[in-house]
């Protein structure tokens, strides 16, 4: 196990197949379909998929922005690199220190809902299953994922493609299922305004319902950290991020549509993550057995998710320790197989430490919640500022490539669409449909606060002592000369 410092990832280890599930399975489809998208259906009620519909249009605006740096700038340190180009290095390692800390957060939050959901539902077909017995699931799924990112790029990108196709299979089959089933109640009515929950009539509830239904779709960006390990990294990646925004927003769409119009549209806000009136729920009552399917799906989508995610983590890592703004340690590549050894072993501390402190000093569901809190209100942060490096990078590097539709125009909408994002998740009550967060998830943002203001100290002292580090947030080490005289692209 011993390890290189500051070598190079494996160059073209992955192709367009492995990078498009790459961020396929961060945004994890079937999770996101039977957890996430049903909380706007408090709201929108029967007309959700009309919102899914505006917030897979509005997801489009920041997919793009990415997709277009990524083009330009394929680098591991992706988001940092693209903020740092476009606006200023001292931005690009504020997001890179914000980036690499959400993401490292993600596979402990995945890890307690596989922990979760797989004992409450043993405890369910079993009562003699202990229902608070879910730490040894999560464990397991600590050790698959640790296991998958030190095999190198190829296994965890591989293994995630495996999930990926099966997850979102299972929801398919499901979802034309339900259509079938529907028959003459099958009805385009639940793309208009007239389904909406009671207390938020037209397109005020279609817009509320919206704003939760857009955080399913964080991860579309997840391809990007893989850039150096990837053929032709410039059109795939951009192929991968706006290809996988595409086509998992068409498949929320229509799985939320199969379940509106077998459910009925104007009971729907009655429908959540839970219970009778859940994906879950409507798999045991009408369709027998294939209930384990759609759980296996769910379950399947957390180990995917958390695996995606810590491969995005331990790049970012490796890109911004490489450059020495984060301990060079993280630099540390396994000789064989190219992984970065010690995030890889960093990221199973942090994430078992998370899992076990948090999930006993709470309970699992509470710190699940703590957790994502954290989590989608940096990452939507995150968002924000890259469609600002987008126009940025633009106006200011490539003006002769500028398309004032592409580069200006729709980071604007990007930016437009995730504020309202952004003040849900933080649980700040600017909008009626808000609901103030409660204690412990409304420490999310203290949290974030002390974080991001540790980065700032972190940043100032690097700036006095070794500025030039800070400036090399901005590099995009393929585009150096290789030992031969070649451009590493």
């Amino acid at each position: 196990m011993s390890g290189e410092t500051a070598a190079e990832l494996r160059r073209d280890a992955i192709g367009l197949r492995e990078v498009l599930f790459q961020s396929v399975t961060a945004m994890a489809p079937a999770a996101a379909v039977a957890a996430s998208i049903p909380s706007g259906a408090a709201f929108a009620g029967g007309s959700l998929p009309l919102s899914v519909l505006i917030a897979l249009v509005a997801c489009l605006f920041t997919a793009s922005s990415v997709a277009e740096l990524a083009r330009h700038l394929p680098a591991a340190g992706s988001v940092a690199t693209y903020a740092a180009q476009g606006l200023h290095p001292a931005v690009g390692f504020l997001v890179g220190w914000g980036y690499v800390f959400v993401e490292a957060l993600v596979p402990p939050l995945l890890l307690l809902q596989l922990g979760f959901t797989t004992a409450g539902t043993l405890h369910q077909e079993w009562s003699s299953y202990p229902a608070d017995l879910w730490w040894p699931w999560s464990l397991a799924g600590a050790a698959i994922i640790a296991a998958a990112g030190y095999l190198g790029v190829r296994a965890s990108a591989r293994f995630g493609t495996v999930l990926g196709v099966f997850e979102v299979l299972v929801f398919l089959v499901f979802a034309i299922w339900l259509i079938g089933k529907a028959g003459g109640d099958n009805t385009l009515s639940v793309f208009g305004t007239s389904h909406t929950a009671e207390g938020y009539a037209g397109l005020s509830g279609v817009f509320a319902g919206s704003v939760y239904t857009v955080l399913a779709f964080a991860g579309f960006e997840a391809a990007a950290p893989l850039a150096e390990e990837t053929r032709d990294p410039g059109r795939t990646m951009h192929r991968a991020v706006l290809g996988a925004a595409l086509a998992i927003g068409l498949f929320y769409v229509l799985t939320t549509y199969a379940m509106t119009v077998y459910y009925g549209p104007d009971r729907f806000s009655g429908f959540g993550a839970s219970g009778a009136a859940s994906w879950d729920g409507v798999a045991r009552a009408s369709f027998g057995a294939f209930w384990v399917l759609v759980f296996l799906a769910v379950v399947n989508s957390t180990i995917a998710n958390a695996n995606a995610c810590a491969t995005v983590s331990t790049r970012t890592a490796f890109a911004l320790a490489r450059i020495r703004v984060l301990p060079r340690v993280l630099a540390t590549l396994h000789p064989k197989y190219r992984s970065p050894l010690a995030g890889i072993a960093v990221q199973t501390v942090v994430a078992v430490g998370a899992v076990l402190g948090l999930g006993f000093g709470y309970d699992p569901v509470t710190a699940f919640l703590l957790l994502a809190t954290v989590i989608v209100t940096v990452v939507i942060g995150v968002y924000i500022v890259v469609n600002l490096a987008c126009a940025g990078y633009f106006l200011r590097r490539r003006r002769e490539a500028l398309r004032p539709l592409r580069h200006l125009l729709l980071p604007l909408l990007g930016i437009v669409a995730f504020v309202p994002a952004l003040l849900t998740a933080a649980g700040l009550p600017v909008f009626d449909f808000v609901t103030e967060l409660t204690a412990p998830v409304s420490y999310a943002g203290p949290i974030v606060g002390v974080w991001m203001a540790a980065g700032a100290v972190v940043l100032v002292v690097l700036l006095r002592r070794h500025p030039e580090r800070i400036a090399e947030t901005a590099r995009v080490h393929l585009d150096e000369p290789s030992p031969n005289g070649a451009v590493q692209r």
